[in-house]
């Protein structure tokens, strides 16, 4: 199984989420530089890694959503590649067009850094089927620009159509309904705000996060 993680200048967790990758399959995913205009053949998955990219001071994700390997991955999105966008991937994700809605600013302008309890709300999405849903994990966060927020159409729309994915158990930072994470309306993109890469052996306090690795590239090599 072939995969890549997507390197933006600034990036300080995309090591992290190559190691979860490299765990998971056997084989080191390629690292794949923003600048360039197309993703290595036969990928199966692609990772938006989590940390501040270049441009953030302008608004998470807005400059990076626009780097030219960003329009290879919406093509191959739409083609049904599976795309994992945490922390700042996700703010990329939803500037790129990928997801709908926005990350803000946290409540309390603090930014937070923390272990915190997230509830599994649809274990039938190809990137949560290691889990079961109404189930409690444990991801640590790490962000300032963590706050989801969306209207209330499309709120519903996403709750209606099961696709959020994780919610905080608690509060955390403001997000609309407790929102942690959603998928796609064809379900091959994640977007979340927690790091799943940081919990995936016992070292880290616990490895909930190598179920989503594991769940997600059994299914996409099957």
């Amino acid at each position: 199984m072939k995969t890549a993680v997507i390197v933006f200048p600034g990036s300080n967790c995309d090591r992290d989420i190559a190691v979860a990758l490299e765990q998971a399959t056997g084989t080191a995913p390629h690292m794949v530089w923003h600048r360039d205009t197309e993703l290595p053949a036969g990928i199966g998955v692609v990772a938006v890694p989590g940390g501040f990219s270049y441009g953030d001071y302008l608004r998470s994700g807005a400059l990076a959503a626009r780097s030219p390997i960003m329009t290879a991955v919406r093509e191959q999105a739409a083609r049904g590649l599976k795309v994992l966008g945490v922390c700042n991937g996700f703010q990329v994700l939803t500037e790129a067009g990928l997801l709908p809605g926005a990350l803000m600013r946290n409540a309390g302008l603090n930014f937070v850094c923390r272990d915190v309890a997230l509830t599994v709300e649809n274990a039938g999405t190809v990137f949560t089927r290691g889990y079961q849903s109404g189930e409690q994990v444990r991801f640590p966060v790490a962000h300032h620009d963590g706050n989801y927020v969306a209207d209330p159409e499309t709120l519903d729309q996403l709750e209606g159509e099961g696709r959020v994915a994780f919610r905080y158990a608690e509060p955390v930072n403001g997000s609309a309904r407790n929102i942690a994470g959603i998928v796609s309306a064809d379900g091959n993109v994640l977007g979340m705000m927690p790091h799943p890469e940081r919990r995936i052996e016992p070292a880290h306090g616990g490895d909930d996060g190598k179920r989503m690795f594991a769940g997600l590239l059994e299914t996409v090599g099957a």
